[in-house]
C-alpha cells in the first residue's frame, strides 16, 4: 500500500494551513517543499522556506516576491488551478511521490475540486492529500489497504459505473455501483488491512486518522 512508498516531495495548496501532527510531520521531513504562490506567506510565518513557489503569483507579496525571486516559476495558465500547475511543475522534476497538504478549508468548492483532481494526478504519479483529519488516496486499480480495526473510511468512485467489491469492511460491497457521493461513505475497517475489488475505473478512498486519546 501507498504508506510503504517514501514520499520525499510537498506541496503546499493555498487552503488551511495544516495543524495536525501528520500533515505537519511529512512537512518537516520533506526533501523538497513545492508551494502554490498564495501558501508562501502561511508557510514562512510557520517557519519553512519552500524550495519553489509555482503560480500565477496573483497572491504573492512583494516582499515574497522579493526575497524568493531564485525560485518562482510563473504559470500564467487560466485552464488550471494553481495546484495542478504546481503538480506538472513536480512531474517535469521528475518528482513522483507526491504528498499535497493545505487543498482543504477556506471554499468548499475548492476543496472538492481538489480532492476530485487526485484521481487525474494518480495517472502519473504517486500522490496522497493529508489533512488535518485524514488521508485522501487515489487508486486506478484494485488494492489491498493497511488500515486498523475501527478505522474510518469512506470510498469515492469518480467513475460511477464501475463496479466495486470490498473484504475486510463492515459493511462490505459486493459489485456496488457508486451513483452518489454518499453512498460508499462512512464504513468502517474490522482489521489491519482491507482491500476494493474493481476494473477501469478510478476511486479515491479517505482514511481517518485515528482519535487522539
Amino acid at each position: 500500500m501507498t504508506d510503504k512508498q517514501i514520499f520525499n516531495t510537498v506541496i503546499v495548496a493555498d487552503g488551511t494551513f495544516p495543524e495536525h501532527e501528520i500533515p505537519l510531520a511529512f512537512l518537516k521531513n520533506a526533501e523538497q517543499i513545492i508551494c502554490c504562490d498564495g501558501s508562501a506567506g502561511n508557510l514562512v510565518n510557520a517557519g519553512y522556506i519552500p524550495d519553489a513557489i509555482i503560480g500565477d503569483l496573483d497572491s504573492l507579496t512583494e516582499n515574497l516576491a522579493i526575497r524568493f525571486a531564485d525560485r518562482i516559476f510563473l504559470d500564467e495558465s487560466q485552464d488550471t488551478n494553481d495546484l495542478t500547475k504546481a503538480v506538472q511543475w513536480c512531474r517535469e522534476m521528475n518528482y513522483n511521490e507526491i504528498v499535497i497538504i493545505g487543498a482543504t478549508g477556506k471554499r468548499e468548492d475548492h476543496t472538492i475540486g481538489n480532492i476530485s483532481l487526485l484521481a487525474e494526478y494518480a495517472k502519473t504519479m504517486n500522490v496522497k492529500m493529508v489533512t488535518d483529519t485524514g488521508i485522501f488516496i487515489p487508486f486506478l486499480e484494485s488494492c489491498s489497504v493497511e488500515s486498523f480495526e475501527g478505522q474510518q473510511m469512506s470510498l469515492f468512485s469518480i467513475d460511477p459505473e464501475i463496479e466495486i467489491t470490498s473484504t475486510g469492511l463492515k459493511f462490505p460491497l459486493s459489485g456496488v455501483k457508486i451513483s452518489n457521493w454518499w453512498v460508499a461513505t462512512l464504513n468502517e475497517a474490522l482489521g489491519d488491512s482491507f482491500s476494493l475489488e474493481f476494473t477501469n475505473g478510478r476511486v479515491i478512498l479517505y482514511l481517518k486518522f485515528a482519535d487522539e486519546t
